[in-house]
């Protein structure tokens, strides 16, 4: 990468940069190396298990068994053999496809390989010693790490009663906030926070801060986009990742929704090619018809039917429009998850919010049937 630039170095100073903390960052932008927050090891966020059993049921890490659709993977497969190209003009056409559809201009998109990069780098472009970063909790923590990193307050606001963001507590917890983050439906909830609660958000924050709405979950559920408000002109910035319904956590694919001024401060943040596999199958996702309304409802199906489960046998949970749910354990979640590993069947993980619950992702209907069998075993 170029070396930073006098408008970066000024930035830097202005948002509170000490002469440390300001060389330690800059450093590493200018020599392109990998944050450690961003790490394989921290994007792991703990689901990371190690090898399984054959028979082993893995729904702790909101991953999606069907993986990629068909039509995905045969493009993917058929461009292999030209891997040895850059084929840029691949990433083009995504952004390109991903724009009509999000109904914003062409330079309204920046492509990358899954979202938490560019969430990560939103922390770093918008937070910093004296602008926070505000968020639900509990909520995905992904950013607070970056915030941690640079010495960025980290402001938690609790859920509403009926586990939305508290639009209204966020909008005034920080005067000086620099990024308020909503991730809708939230990660580890599954739950909702309505559209026109977003709008009043972006109508009533702090002057200066920008409103990241992150929508990774948003096709398991009859949401609003908020992409909307991008091509409005708010400051707002919208994260999409390919990992969650299409199936393709493996393979990385996301993008960053934003007006270009927005898009410009978190660029330099990091540098290379996105992987041609990953770009040419999210743009054949977006193309397949009917793709995303038949996930949803095998989704919702096989959701439907756990919950079911649950209310049957009088356990407590939260329900969601996501792919995954809260279950109280009634005791340290931690031991639960212990417990139902012992019977193969990987659960997880726990946050320091609701220390009693543990989040479970919606597996296939014979993965969730595994799941309901363990759990009354364990439970009993």
């Amino acid at each position: 990468m170029s070396p930073l630039s006098l408008e970066q170095a000024q930035d830097f100073a202005r948002r509170g940069f000490n002469r440390r903390a300001f060389s330690k960052l800059a450093t590493m932008i200018t020599a392109g190396a990998t944050l450690p927050f961003a790490s394989e090891h921290a994007l792991a966020q703990l689901s990371m298990i190690g090898p399984l059993p054959p028979d082993a049921v893995k729904i702790n890490a909101n991953e999606n068994p069907l993986g990629p659709c068909k039509e995905a993977a045969e493009a993917m497969y058929n461009v292999i053999q030209k891997g040895g190209r850059y084929l840029y003009e691949e990433t083009f056409s995504y952004a390109k496809t991903l724009a009509e559809q999000e109904g914003v201009k062409p330079d309204y998109v920046m492509p990358f390989a899954g979202s938490s990069d560019p969430l990560h780098r939103a922390v770093l472009a918008f937070t910093s010693p004296t602008a926070s970063l505000v968020m639900g909790d509990p909520g995905y923590e992904a950013g607070s790490r970056a915030a941690d990193f640079i010495k960025a307050k980290v402001v938690k606001v609790p859920l509403t009663k009926t586990y939305s963001h508290d639009v209204k507590a966020m909008a005034t917890a920080d005067a000086t906030a620099g990024l308020i983050y909503i991730c809708n439906p939230n990660n580890p909830t599954g739950t909702l926070t309505k559209k026109s609660d977003i709008e009043w958000l972006v109508a009533n924050k702090p002057k200066g801060s920008v409103v990241l709405v992150d929508e990774a979950y948003i096709h398991f559920s009859d949401a609003q986009a908020a992409s909307d408000l991008v091509a409005a002109g708010k400051d707002v910035i919208v994260l999409r990742t390919f990992s969650k319904l299409y199936g393709m956590a493996g393979l990385r694919a996301g993008a960053a929704i934003a007006r270009p001024d927005l898009l410009a401060k978190i660029r330099p943040y990091g540098a290379g090619a996105l992987p041609v596999t990953g770009m040419i199958g999210a743009m054949t996702s977006l193309k397949t018809k009917g793709l995303v309304e038949g996930r949803r409802k095998m989704n919702k199906q096989v959701r439907d039917d756990t919950f079911a489960f649950l209310d049957k046998n009088k356990f407590q949970f939260v329900a969601s429009d996501s792919n995954c749910f809260m279950l109280d354990a009634k005791r340290p979640a931690g031991e639960l998850v212990k417990l139902m590993a012992k019977e193969k069947v990987f659960i997880g993980r726990v946050w320091p919010a609701w220390p009693n619950h543990a989040r479970i992702t919606v597996g296939t209907a014979e993965e969730m049937q595994k799941f309901q069998k363990a759990l009354l075993k364990v439970m009993a």
